[in-house]
């Protein structure tokens, strides 16, 4: 396992919960990768799938909450940018999870700690740990907290990304393929360049603050240019 995990008792404060079972935390951020030959082993990803579960319970009663004039579609719509992976990993981001992560040397290498996947992940697990040792209050409490500013935000269509798949997979051209080209500036404030690939059509180029970024804005590119999306969408 990677040594360079630290303590997780700042992360229980970041969390907002102190565990009675320090294992369910450790559990959760334990990445496959982690396994050592011939070790009794237990990775994150049972957790993760109840923790999808969890996100989509407490993130549905919120928005009939917050939204009680909303139609299903507009409730749809909001639901699905909240429990998708991008809005996991960006909670992940904002309370530092990579740096609390074990994983295997392999993909402590590889960069594991900022890939978006295993944020995302984790943080579902994360969610499964709080709400197996606190119950749903303490889930609930950390989703609120941390799923706020994307509630705060108008419901839109789908992300470019989820439009361009739609958009390819309807036109059997499969699925849309992202590899990072570049990456300049400083270390503190990069820029990344994402090329996507699409069968059958020109590949286009976005840039942006994090890959994630970059590749909405090629797979925005192709959507603009094949126009099935205009310029203001």
């Amino acid at each position: 396992m990677s040594s360079k995990r630290v303590s997780a008792r700042a992360l229980e404060a970041r969390l907002g919960h102190r565990f009675a079972d320090p294992s369910l935390l450790t559990r959760a951020l334990s990445h496959s990768s982690a396994q050592d030959r011939g070790a009794v082993f237990d990775s994150n990803e049972r957790l993760e799938f109840m923790g999808d579960r969890v996100l989509g319970l407490v993130i549905a009663e919120w928005l009939l909450r917050e939204f009680p004039q909303a139609d299903e579609g507009e409730l749809a719509v909001r639901y699905n940018t909240l429990v998708r992976k991008e809005a996991c990993a960006a909670a992940a981001e904002r309370i530092e999870l990579g740096k609390y992560l074990l994983l295997g040397p392999g993909e402590e290498r590889a960069g594991g700690r900022e890939k978006a996947a295993i944020l995302a992940d984790a943080c579902e697990a994360v969610i499964a740990a709080l709400y197996l040792d606190g119950g749903l209050a303490a889930a609930h409490a950390f989703i609120e907290a941390e799923w706020a500013p994307l509630l705060a935000e108008p419901a839109q269509r789908n992300d470019a990304k989820t439009a361009l798949q739609e958009w390819t997979q309807g036109k059997g051209r499969g699925i849309p393929a992202y590899k990072e080209v570049e990456r300049t500036g400083p270390d503190h404030a990069p820029v990344f360049t994402v090329v996507v690939e699409v069968a059958g059509i020109a590949s286009m180029s976005g840039t942006g603050g994090s890959k994630r970024v970059a590749e909405q804005a090629a797979a925005r590119a192709v959507l603009v240019r094949e126009k099935v999306w205009n310029e203001n969408d």
